[in-house]
This record gives structure tokens, C-alpha cells and sequence, in this order.
């Protein structure tokens, strides 16, 4: 049995990974459940693990996976899920998987380097390609990869050497991880959100501060949709 709080913690973090394909940050977590501070959502995400329905991973930050949820919230986790697929049994059906080589991938342009952390220019002159899966990609946008310079992101499961791909966008809705121009020169990707006339960019790690600007000084040029590890 969960109380009401442990199950609308639960509920918060699923909606979350479902939305953005991470989990939400502490403050955000208090936030939602209108806490005072982290040590009750420290108290309810110990209560979740020890009841068998998240699982936090070693050595990752902020990196909770769901791996059961009660019937009330639909019974199945969402998120990534690994499965172990079985060789040639029996009853195998034919045709279920996909061959590698007919999974559609595109080029997208490797615009250079974006901070997580401070601020560092981004374009290159003379961008390579880099393949991505199509899936990540909306037919009806333009798209581009950068690749992540910093730790500020680390949180939103987003590390140093990764390669996010983003949605062209002049838009945003608060929680968007985005690539903000700042004072029309220098672009970060960080968290979006509005505070009255003034914009906050976030950061995903405790060691930096939020920061605040004006509207009139920062510029979304995106919003991140996918990103690429090689290990």
C-alpha cells in the first residue's frame, strides 16, 4: 500500500519520464507535491525503492527508474524498460524484428560545441554530419546536433560528450530543455522557464545557479528532442 503522497510522487515522476524521457529534479518534486524542503521527498523516494517501484542506479545523477507501478496508475512503467530477447526458440514468430540495416537514419548537421555550464559558442563554419535515428526527428521541423560541453546538465541525465539532437524552435514551455541564445551572441542548453517580465535558464546540477535575464536578452533557438552517447 502507498500512501497518498508516495502515490502522487510516483505519478508525478512517471508523467515526467513519459514527457520528457527523464526524471523530474528534487526541486521540482517539492515543488509539485508542495513540500518545504527535499528531505520529505528524500523520505518518499527511499519509502518507493524500499516498496519495489523505483530503483535509483549507482554512480548517476538523479537516475530513477520505474520499474513497477500499481494498477491505479495504469499497472506498466513507463520509460526505458530493457528486455532480454531469446534466441531461436520454437515458437518464435518470424518477421518481429527489424534488420539494422533497414532502420532509417538521417544526417543532421553537427553545428559545434554548447555549454552545460557557462556559456560558449556553438556554430561552427564548417559543420560534419552525424547520423540520427529517424525516429527522433519530426517530419514537419528542422533539426541539429550539437555536442554538450559541461556538467551542468548531469541531472537531466545529459553528461560531457554527449551529442543532443534539437527541434529548431523560437518557442518554449516552462521545463523545455532548450538552446538559449544569450544577448545575441552566445548559446547554453539549459531548463526554461518565466519568472514575471524576466526568463530563468536552470540548470540541471546543484553546483550552479539559476540564471536570470530579461526577455529581450534571451533567444530560443531550440528545444532538445534526442541525444547520442558513445561509449
Amino acid at each position: 500500500m502507498l500512501t497518498k503522497k508516495q502515490l502522487d510522487l510516483l505519478d508525478f515522476i512517471n508523467k515526467r519520464m513519459q514527457r520528457d524521457g527523464v526524471p523530474p529534479s528534487f526541486d521540482e518534486m517539492k515543488e509539485a507535491l508542495d513540500l518545504r524542503s527535499k528531505s520529505g521527498i528524500h523520505r518518499l523516494i527511499t519509502a518507493l525503492e524500499e516498496r519495489g517501484f523505483i530503483r535509483r542506479l549507482a554512480h548517476r545523477a538523479r537516475a530513477i527508474e520505474i520499474v513497477n507501478l500499481p494498477e491505479s496508475l495504469g499497472g506498466k512503467p513507463s520509460g526505458f524498460a530493457p528486455q532480454v530477447i531469446d534466441g531461436d526458440r520454437p515458437d518464435r514468430r518470424p518477421g518481429n524484428a527489424q534488420p539494422v540495416s533497414s532502420i532509417e537514419a538521417l544526417e543532421l548537421p553537427l553545428l559545434g560545441r554548447i555549454a552545460a555550464g557557462e556559456p560558449i559558442q556553438s556554430i561552427a563554419d564548417n559543420p560534419p554530419n552525424i547520423a540520427v535515428p529517424g525516429a527522433m526527428l519530426s517530419s514537419n521541423a528542422r533539426h541539429y546536433a550539437l555536442e554538450v560541453k559541461g556538467d551542468s546538465m548531469i541531472e537531466a541525465g545529459i553528461n560531457d560528450g554527449d551529442v543532443v539532437i534539437i527541434r529548431e524552435t523560437s518557442s518554449a514551455e516552462a521545463g523545455d530543455i532548450v538552446v538559449a541564445q544569450v544577448e545575441g551572441y552566445e548559446a547554453t542548453l539549459k531548463r526554461f522557464r518565466r519568472k514575471g517580465e524576466m526568463i530563468v535558464l536552470e540548470a540541471a546540477n546543484a553546483a550552479y545557479e539559476p540564471r536570470v535575464l530579461p526577455v529581450g536578452a534571451v533567444k530560443v533557438q531550440g528545444k532538445l528532442v534526442g541525444l547520442i552517447r558513445t561509449y
